[in-house]
């Protein structure tokens, strides 16, 4: 039981650039969404709800801080 709890939790959810994989458009998405999210450009979807992390059918380019 020497596991240590944080004064002040970080949260697990990111903001994350991806790219769409039909029209190669990018956009900001978290990675924790409560509905579909689509790309803004052509409707294809990029990341689907699970109940906790997203389910990415996309490419991550970057995670944001």
């Amino acid at each position: 039981m020497s596991r240590r709890k944080e004064l002040i939790p970080q949260p697990r959810s990111v903001f994350l650039r991806v790219k769409c994989p039909s029209c190669g458009y990018e956009q900001v998405v978290f990675s924790h969404p409560a509905t579909v999210v689509k790309c803004h450009i052509c409707g294809e979807a990029l990341v689907e709800p699970t109940g906790g992390k997203g389910r990415f059918k996309c490419e991550i380019l970057e995670v944001l801080s």
